[in-house]
């Protein structure tokens, strides 16, 4: 039976997606809006925020609920942050997706580019997936463009999130070889991580909060797979002060 139960996990976060499956349940793709409500708003001058967050399960927060999953916590951790400010989200996600799958939704989404904030996640279907290493060389690149592109071409306003480590979770302890994968993806966070620091761009790592999934195991969800709400929380404690000082 647990055998059983880690495939069918494995099958609904690292599923292989075609071109023809981009568009996806309205649960994938969201936008929402929250502002400070207040009785004198028409007095007040209230700023309007966009941010935009591309990736996969990590982003849009496979098992665990629509509030916990990190772009909102970070949404809603701005609003208590910053004054008289309302913030829209976008987040263009879904578990399974490569960097393939990623450029090929960003392009069917015709991206605006008034956002004040973009954040992207992506790599560790291409990992699991056996793709070729090179297909990231030349695809994250692409999708690091399309993402300063939707914040006028203000590539400071761009941060880029290292992959976490599912090594470290029960279900990677029972596929494949954990150390393998964590080489793998130290090697897909190196690239991404020398690149942006070739471009100026702010690369913020999170995966050795993910390590820490075999000893606490509160960091990893339900599934045994994906990091937990503590996980996401874990991580906007590092990406909140940088999202401050880009947006203010």
């Amino acid at each position: 039976m647990k055998k059983i139960f880690y495939i069918l996990i494995a099958s609904l976060f690292l599923m292989s997606c075609s071109s023809s499956d981009i568009e996806t349940p309205n649960n994938t793709i969201v936008e929402d809006t929250e502002d400070n409500d207040d009785e004198d708003n028409e007095s007040e001058n209230i700023q309007t925020y966009k941010i935009l967050s591309l990736g996969d399960s990590y982003t849009i927060g496979q098992s665990v609920c629509s509030t916990c999953r990190f772009p909102v916590q970070l949404k809603d951790s701005l609003v208590n942050n910053i004054d008289n400010s309302e913030f829209e989200l976008k987040v263009i996600a879904q578990t399974g997706w490569t960097t393939t799958n990623l450029i090929n939704a960003a392009d069917n989404e015709n991206l605006t580019s008034d956002y004040n904030l973009v954040t992207l996640l992506i790599g560790v279907n291409n990992q699991f997936q056996n793709k070729p290493f090179s297909l990231y060389e030349t695809e994250f690149p692409q999708l690091v463009q399309t993402a300063i592109n939707t914040v006028q071409g203000d590539k400071t306003n761009l941060v880029v999130l290292s992959i976490p480590d599912y090594a470290y979770t029960p279900f990677g302890q029972n596929n494949g070889n954990p150390a393998e994968t964590s080489e793998e993806i130290d090697m897909y966070n190196a690239f991404a991580e020398n690149y942006c620091n070739q471009q100026d761009i702010t690369f913020l790592n999170i995966t050795d909060i993910t390590r820490q999934g075999l000893e606490n195991t509160n960091l990893v969800a339900s599934d045994g797979l994906h990091p937990s709400e503590l996980a996401y929380t874990k991580f906007i404690e590092r990406l909140l002060p940088i999202a401050l000082e880009k947006i203010e």
